[in-house]
């Protein structure tokens, strides 16, 4: 029987992008699965919900966060709060609270409910806008997060720091994943919350000519499939619950220029493409060193940015014109 089996698992966060990828690798794995989401049928689930209990309801409220921590061996907290690139730089203080408080609440019924287990889901945003490249996780405490995304670094770090502080008070184990960019099949098109292999892909197909790219082009990704993060995740939960951040990320460091060209590419279309430099990139530089991932857990994402770009527009084309709008 594998670590999974049996087991009674608490997904917040479940029925979105990240988490419905992560609920039906679970479900393959035979745990005993519990989501928490806002809609009654959540699209990304409606096939599996007979094979899982789903609940209804909001992480703000501490009396349901009891209420779902309740009877649960290892709580994966995914759920988060985020947007587009111009939300997420004018923001700040929101992302903040919508991010810190819900994970308050969860970590308070987890001890509560005397979960065994915690996964802290992180994010790359802690890291500082100057740092080493690949980034190392020895660097995610150091100066203050990319200024863009401070808001929302910041509330990551602080998840971070209380998942360690509570696993030495409690000798509760937990683990920390802290991924870069994800991308796939259910990710989030809308423009006002869509980030940029989403934007670039909606956007191409939508025919649009000029090809209006914010910044230079010269700033670099790291992007990893939705398949794979999941993957990771998991291993993350399973083998590596000792209270320190393991990056989550794919090794390829890719330019927003040359991803540009592959999304044009794969999507049969050639605009005329416009880096407008007196728009905001973001950071200069990030990309994932996936050293300790190797080192610790055997892991290595499985789908070249190529297949994945493949994979995600086969998608949206079976999706149809609501594609990402869970």
């Amino acid at each position: 029987m594998g670590f999974w089996t049996g087991t009674r698992v608490l997904l917040t966060g479940g029925a979105g992008f990240i988490g419905s990828h992560t609920t039906e690798l679970l479900l393959r794995e035979g745990a005993r699965v519990t989501v928490v989401a806002r809609l009654a049928s959540p699209p990304f689930l409606r096939l599996l919900l007979a094979d899982l209990d789903l609940r209804i309801g909001d992480l703000d409220e501490p009396s349901f966060c009891r209420q779902v921590a309740a009877g649960q061996e290892i709580v994966l907290h995914l759920a988060g709060h985020v947007g587009g690139l111009d939300y997420n730089r004018t923001r700040h203080a929101e992302l903040f609270a919508r991010n810190l408080r819900p994970f308050l609440n969860v970590l308070d019924a987890a001890r509560a409910a005397g979960v065994g287990r915690l996964l802290v889901t992180s994010s790359a945003c802690v890291y500082p806008r100057e740092c080493s490249n690949p980034i190392p996780e020895r660097e995610g405490t150091l100066g203050e997060p990319e200024p863009t995304n401070a808001g929302y670094g910041w509330s990551k770090r602080m998840q971070e720091y209380l998942g360690t502080a509570w696993m030495r008070e409690s000798g509760v184990p937990v683990a920390i994943a802290r991924p870069f960019n994800a991308y796939g099949p259910r990710d989030d098109f809308r423009p006002e919350r869509s980030h940029v292999i989403p934007a670039l892909l909606r956007r191409a197909l939508a025919g649009e000519d000029p090809f209006v790219v914010w910044g230079s082009g010269e700033q670099t990704r790291s992007f990893l499939y939705v398949k794979d993060f999941a993957r990771g995740l998991l291993l993350i939960a399973e083998r590596h619950a000792a209270g320190e951040a393991l990056n989550l990320g794919g090794r390829e460091e890719v330019s927003i220029r040359t991803l540009v060209e592959q999304v044009l590419q794969a999507t049969g279309r050639s605009p005329r493409v416009v880096f407008d430099t007196s728009r905001p990139e973001g950071q200069p530089r990030r990309s994932c060193d996936t050293a300790r991932m190797r080192a610790l857990l055997g892991w290595e994402p499985a789908t070249p940015l190529a297949l994945g770009l493949r994979e995600t527009l086969a998608w949206m084309e079976t999706a149809g014109p609501d594609y990402g709008r869970a």
